[in-house]
């Protein structure tokens, strides 16, 4: 096998248009243009895309530690402004144990996301 580069993550939401607002305003991932036959929405940044779908999402395993539970990582430009931009939108954060620079928030589902500033 040769896996040659990721294509998406399927991520399961119970209310699309609240997770809709969350990655397409919040994040402000860019929207896909993709019929689906089913509920759900398409998202890309950079190439790779995010496929939301109406379902019942994971329960945490770990809520002392949120990156440790499954979730996907978005790399940022400036980590401070994206503290404000979840802020501002009243959104949980959660700093890396670890002590990089990186944080942790959920989407109104409470799937955990990472940002991250390389």
């Amino acid at each position: 096998m040769n896996i040659t580069r990721c294509l998406h993550t399927a991520i399961l939401v119970t209310d699309l248009e609240q997770a809709e607002y969350f990655y397409g305003t919040v994040l402000g991932l860019e929207r896909c243009d993709r019929a689906l036959k089913f509920p759900g929405a398409w998202y890309e940044v950079n190439g790779y895309q995010i496929h939301l779908m109406v379902g019942a999402p994971a329960a945490l395993n770990n809520r002392e530690k949120w990156g440790r539970n499954r979730h996907i990582a978005f790399a940022v430009a400036d980590l401070e402004a994206a503290k404000a931009q979840l802020h501002t939108h009243g959104c949980p954060i959660q700093l890396s144990a670890s002590g990089r620079a990186a944080i942790f928030s959920q989407d109104p589902d409470g799937n955990v996301i990472e940002l991250s500033q390389l």
